[in-house]
């Protein structure tokens, strides 16, 4: 079973069926919506600021999201897909955004409904990724426009694909 820990009054609010891989952390003041999938080792560490996931969310393996003690908080929307090895640290991630593995989303970033993070990228702190954009690198660059509505199907399936591949485990 997770771990699911209350910190300074705070206890994790776990929407409808969304899974929970056993060895995931979720702790202290953090919202997870409805069909989510939070994987393997996963840490989500609501101790010192608000970390709120929306609906249809995954956040895949050995992915790290915290924040800034009142400074910085997570805001991630509907349908976004969360790579292996991901660590957003106190940004806002709009609906059907995409984060490709081994990225890291610093503080106050913003990244834009239906835009696509790179793998290995390293988005700076004030970062604003607009909607349908593609960034990648070191540290991360806008690379091109992206068709929204192709970006919205992607990502869609990927997160659908996601809650499928977690009906395997119950």
């Amino acid at each position: 079973m997770a771990l699911i820990q209350t910190v300074r009054g705070f206890t994790p609010q776990i929407g409808d069926n969304t899974f929970l891989a056993e060895n995931a952390t979720i702790v202290g003041d953090v919202t997870i919506g409805k069909d989510c999938s939070i994987w393997f080792n996963a840490v989500l560490r609501g101790d010192v600021n608000t970390i709120t996931i929306g609906n249809g969310v995954n956040i895949q393996d050995g992915s790290v999201l915290h924040t800034l003690y009142q400074k910085s908080t997570i805001e991630i929307g509907d349908h976004v897909s969360v790579g292996h090895n991901v660590t957003i640290h106190g940004a806002c991630i709009k609906d059907y955004a995409l984060i490709g593995m081994g990225s890291v989303v610093l503080d106050n970033v913003v990244v834009g409904e239906g835009s696509i993070v790179a793998a290995g990228s390293v988005v700076l702190s004030k970062t604003i990724i607009g909607p349908g954009e593609l960034w990648g690198g070191v540290p991360a660059k806008f690379i091109k426009k992206v068709d929204t509505q192709q970006s919205k199907e992607l990502n869609h399936r990927i997160a659908d694909n996601y809650l499928m591949y977690s009906t395997w485990y119950k």
